[in-house]
């Protein structure tokens, strides 16, 4: 396994070759890394299940480089869905919808739908660019951790991660920390009207102003399977305790205008929501690394990445 930092062009044409022959390749998005493979090969697929500890029925995100690639992927698209993509593509936005022939049961978890999005970050979109010159379709991937664990926004926690578990052809592009630090908006695209599956920092009141429609967040009522909608995810091996006081010893994450208490050991102090979300995955690997057992985590309020935070920070307090 190799890292890669700041790849230049060549380097992302030769991570684009490992993925055409089967391998994997871990790369930054503006949300998390994530861990790549060439997503029509289903033996590369089942190495991404194999590394992450992942259900083989939990699906996966298919990454393409334009608007341009989704008919490869996707048949029968709302209208709603192609003023989604218009707008929000590239960014943190993933559609869910009906399936073409192309993607096969071992992304969709034997679902009769697919997750696509175009990331919005250049090793990202470079490294997508590359492996479609090279007859690519779409690259498969999930965050690149182990399943159920805090997601990795630096190169680094990839390493910490995955690093046992990927092969000698494997390779990891370094592309410094994520821009926003949560994983993507999910939206089901597949009914009359979308559904929120998964916050993020695509919000219902920007796809109201782009579609006119309310969209709705109900991963209930969708009954479709999805990234990180487990009861239980983005785990750290600590105890997450919400909007509690925090006693000696204890780690704390909360707004910089959150006074620490006595004993506590701070691990972040974000100023506002979007630092927030870029921080709150390496907060909760920090506490895991100063071996502390318990973190208490005091919650943003508002909507859009606050309510996307909270999403994250409900699942990993519910760890089993």
């Amino acid at each position: 396994m190799e890292i890669i930092s700041n790849p230049t062009q060549d380097e992302i044409k030769k991570a684009a070759k490992a993925l055409k022959n089967g391998h994997l390749v871990a790369f930054p998005t503006e949300t998390v890394y994530g861990l790549g493979a060439d997503a029509t090969k289903e033996k590369a697929v089942s190495r991404i299940y194999s590394v992450k500890g992942r259900p083989t029925g939990h699906p996966l995100i298919v990454h393409i480089s334009s608007i341009n690639q989704l008919d490869k992927w996707a048949i029968d698209i709302p209208e709603y869905a192609i003023k989604l993509a218009k707008e929000f593509w590239p960014g943190p936005l993933t559609l869910i919808l009906k399936r073409s022939k192309l993607a096969k049961d071992s992304i969709t978890g034997g679902q009769d739908n697919v997750g696509v999005r175009v990331p919005a970050q250049p090793i990202a979109l470079a490294l997508l660019i590359e492996f479609e010159k090279l007859g690519g379709a779409g690259i498969a991937a999930p965050s690149a951790n182990r399943f159920g664990a805090v997601s990795p926004t630096t190169s680094h926690a990839v390493l910490e991660e995955l690093g046992e578990y990927l092969g000698i052809e494997d390779l990891i592009l370094n592309g410094g920390q994520c821009l926003i630090g949560v994983e993507s908006t999910i939206i089901d695209c597949t009914k009359g009207t979308p559904i929120i599956l998964r916050p993020g920092a695509i919000t219902s009141g920007m796809i109201k102003k782009s579609t006119g429609i309310n969209a709705e967040l109900n991963y209930i009522r969708s009954q479709i399977r999805a990234s990180g909608l487990l009861e239980s995810h983005y785990a750290p091996k600590a105890k997450i305790v919400l909007d509690m006081l925090a006693s000696p010893g204890d780690g704390l994450i909360a707004l910089e205008s959150v006074p620490t208490p006595a004993g506590a050991i701070r691990l972040a102090s974000p100023t506002n929501i979007e630092q927030y979300a870029k921080d709150i995955y390496a907060a909760l690997r920090a506490g895991d690394q100063k071996g502390i057992s318990k973190i208490v985590v005091m919650q943003p309020i508002g909507d859009g990445l606050a309510l996307a935070i909270r999403d994250r920070l409900g699942k990993a307090a519910t760890k089993k």
